[in-house]
């Protein structure tokens, strides 16, 4: 049975990532779970300031103190935020992804909440945001939430259309389990969706040297098989399942399913069949957090999960 025992909130204090505040609240209620709230700063060591005019000593800037950086945290979130949980504020100084991947290891975290734009959201095409680079560093599941989701204060996470992404990776397939126990709990719905993406849009041409259009339904076959024979008998007792095998680009696929169906939840792997981690511009997972319209439970691999962070 999937559970969470501690959740950790990263915040930059934007109004962005206030979007991820009832998920981690939800997320923590309905496992019990710990709570920490997570704020990463440059430093808190004096700063030196070099003077323009030779002669002149070098100026300190002293940055807050951690207490002061906390207790602005707590102003931010408002009392109200996390009633009732058991709540840690922590501010620590560093990278925040490399701050927030430290803070996963060494006090077991096992399911990070963040907002899909932060301060660097606009930054992508160039380097990646913070909730991108989190998603490669994580040795823990992230749950990426997108911007003006808003559920009931106090509510518990409860996912009754879930959509799940297979393309039968390792850790596609760990989403998979992750995706039926968490409709299991909630006894909701899992669509799980394969995206044949080689021949998507071709069509058959007199001087091919084989019936494309033959093996286009070769394809779909094979794969529906594959997937249903992916889908143990056990696990279609727990919820309702429904099978999609479909042709095309996968996250477009993805996304307008999600839509279409209003999701609640997509749950899908973090690494491809090929081994292209999300460090790969294009790869299917990250262009399926930027754009939708739900949260993103992104899951790695059981042994990319084990090695730690990357």
């Amino acid at each position: 049975m999937v559970t969470f025992k501690h959740v950790l909130y990263p915040t930059d204090l934007s109004d962005a990532s206030r979007s991820a505040i009832p998920y981690a609240a939800a997320m923590a209620r309905w496992y019990g779970a710990q709570l920490t709230v997570l704020h990463a700063v440059p430093t808190f060591e004096p700063i030196p300031i070099p003077s323009d005019r030779i002669g002149t000593p070098t100026s300190l800037v002293a940055p807050p103190t951690r207490e002061a950086v906390e207790a602005e945290v707590r102003d931010w979130l408002g009392s109200s935020a996390f009633e009732g949980l058991k709540t840690v504020v922590l501010a620590m100084a560093g990278d925040p992804v490399r701050v927030i991947a430290d803070e996963c290891i060494a006090d077991a975290v096992d399911l990070i909440v963040m907002g899909t734009h932060g301060r660097r959201g606009f930054d992508r095409l160039l380097s990646g945001s913070v909730t991108e680079r989190v998603l490669r560093a994580s040795p823990c599941p992230v749950l990426a939430v997108p911007p003006g989701l808003d559920i009931a204060s106090g509510a518990t996470a409860v996912f009754h259309r879930v959509l799940c992404p297979v393309d039968f990776s390792a850790s596609s397939r760990r989403a998979l389990d992750i995706a039926l126990d968490l409709a299991r709990q909630s006894n909701g719905t899992v669509s799980v969706i394969t995206v044949i993406e080689w021949l998507a849009e071709e069509e058959p041409r007199a001087t091919a040297h084989f019936n494309v259009s033959e093996y286009r339904q070769h394809l779909l076959e094979d794969t529906r098989a594959r997937l249903h024979a992916l889908l143990s008998e056990e696990a279609r007792t727990w919820c309702d399942i429904n099978e999609i095998v479909t042709f095309g680009r996968a996250h477009r696929k993805v996304l307008r399913l999600a839509a279409e169906e209003r999701c609640d939840l997509v749950v899908m792997g973090a690494q491809g069949r090929g081994g292209a981690t999300l460090a790969f511009f294009g790869s299917t997972t990250p262009l399926v957090v930027r754009s939708a319209t739900a949260p993103v439970l992104v899951v790695r691999s059981p042994a990319a999960s084990t090695s730690g962070a990357s």
